[in-house]
């Protein structure tokens, strides 16, 4: 459910399992940014030749990554981050669920995460650290890993 006050800006955004206070439309931009990033993944792997699913509900389901991509026996999940920040979080639950589906599946699991004027980095599940209420990865951490899209293919 979204409220608006009424100038029309987004006060507060809620649901089953979501719920973050909003100010002048900041959690919208944020979507935004990471559909855009989303939508730039796709293109990216597209242009290599792979086919590519984004989940429905992409954004907001805990329970599947945001996409796969297939190309003749290679087979990738993501969840998609284009956060700004010296560090990226991903909540335990979401963590544990992401955990889950790739045992379940068979299929390596990344956090692609794109970094303003860097780029794509893919980080696996195992390379996050664990904190009390998230896993973590440091900026500084995923620039050393130096996983980009060209070392995926």
């Amino acid at each position: 459910m979204c409220k608006a006050d009424e100038g029309g800006s987004i006060l507060n955004v809620q649901s089953k399992n979501f719920s973050e206070r909003v100010i002048s439309g900041v959690f919208v931009l944020r979507y935004a940014k990471g559909a855009r990033g989303e939508r730039e993944l796709i293109a990216l792997f597209s242009e290599k030749g792979f086919s590519v699913i984004r989940a429905a509900g992409s954004g907001v389901n805990s329970l599947s990554p945001d996409m796969l991509v297939f190309r003749k026996g290679v087979q990738y999940a993501f969840e998609c981050k284009a956060w700004d920040s010296g560090s990226l979080a991903i909540q335990k639950e979401k963590f544990k669920a992401l955990k889950e589906w790739e045992e379940n599946t068979g299929i390596t699991t990344f956090i692609a995460w794109r970094i303003s004027r860097v780029g794509w980095k893919f980080i696996y599940l195992s390379e996050l650290e664990e904190n009390p209420k998230s896993y973590t990865v440091t900026m500084t951490k995923a620039l050393a890993i130096d996983r980009s899209l060209d070392r995926l293919l």
